[in-house]
């Protein structure tokens, strides 16, 4: 099924032979009645990519309906239709080629994430609109560093800084808003709140960065590894050797979700001046050829593992064994 922003596109294949596509209008009703005609259909398999926001609803209303429902990253499909070689690209080819692909490739069930942990992602992404907590630092951060080259020359009007300042006044009163009310949904859940307080207990992950970390990591699957997590967040290394003479330089492949990514920066870059151990490690990074940008991706990924465990395990933030800090460095 190719789903877009106002309509679904579907495609039923059996015995290897699609029938002709259908159109649903990305609706409440058309949804329902999508989901009701899927649901008469013996061994049926749904596949659908990840398309932002716009799939979702419908992958909640397939898999509350008992829908087997895999849904994919849309780079795995993209990638998969280019090795069938298909020259044209409509919603219909797009739909026949997920088809396609739930056909060959392994199941993969999708999975359900709570009703809790659906609401606290949405307080940090918004999910009918680009303007969660996430979106309006991002917004801030602009209006700040626009409000300082208006003040570099004096011959900005005071009516356009007063205005420059009352932008980023009302996006820090929005933040503040939205932020009071996810911390009002985590301390009505025992275990929200217990998240909140082990990611809270690294240094360099504030308020802010708990709620966009849990609102993304609280719903992946359960059961991943930390190397899935990492798979997943877009921090995995990507090689490039091809024979003798090819050999670049690996960088992370950013084939997985932005919003992880996001949310670990901002703590990268604290955590790497505020914990000595994290320091360390990013210190010793450059001395072994790394970047620094390299070496922020790389704190980023190991503050990703420690989460992982952290969470499996349900214990605190151990400083000492994200990096040893070697004898010499140590003062005396």
């Amino acid at each position: 099924m190719d789903v877009g922003a106002e309509e679904w596109v579907l495609v039923v294949r059996k015995d290897g032979k699609p029938f002709d596509p259908q159109k649903f209008g990305n609706t409440h009703s058309d949804r329902g009645r999508l989901v009701k005609k899927l649901a008469k259909l013996p061994n049926l398999t749904v596949c659908l990519e990840a398309t932002g926001v716009y799939h979702f609803d419908l992958a909640i209303a397939l898999h509350d309906a008992g829908v087997a429902l895999m849904v994919v990253n849309p780079k795995a499909s993209h990638n998969f239709a280019k090795v069938l070689m298909k020259n044209s690209k409509t919603d219909a080819v797009d739909a026949n080629n997920l088809a396609e692909y739930a056909a060959r490739m392994d199941f993969v069930p999708w999975t359900r994430p709570s009703g809790d942990k659906i609401a606290l992602r949405s307080f940090d992404r918004r999910t009918c609109a680009p303007e969660g907590i996430d979106a309006l630092t991002r917004q801030k951060a602009a209006a700040k560093n626009h409000l300082h080259a208006l003040s570099t020359t004096s011959e900005t009007p005071k009516a356009v800084l007063k205005d420059a300042r009352l932008a980023i006044s009302q996006l820090e009163k929005r933040i503040v808003r939205l932020s009071a009310e996810a911390m009002a949904l985590i301390g009505q859940t025992p275990g929200l709140t217990r998240v909140f307080t082990l990611l809270t207990g690294i240094k360099g992950i504030a308020e802010t960065s708990a709620i966009a970390l849990m609102g993304e990591l609280l719903l992946l699957p359960p059961g991943l590894s930390h190397r899935e997590w990492v798979k997943l967040a877009g921090l995995d290394p990507k090689a490039f050797d091809s024979g003798k003479s090819v050999h670049k330089k690996a960088r992370v492949s950013k084939a997985g979700n932005r919003h992880i990514r996001s949310a670990l920066y901002m703590p990268a870059l604290s955590a790497k001046q505020h914990d000595p151990h994290v320091k360390a490690y990013f210190e010793h990074l450059p001395a072994n050829g790394k970047l620094p940008l390299q070496a922020v991706c790389a704190v980023m990924r190991k503050l990703l593992h420690a989460i992982h465990g952290m969470l499996k395990n349900d214990k605190p933030f151990d400083n000492s064994r994200f990096y040893v800090i070697p004898a010499v460095m140590i003062p005396p």
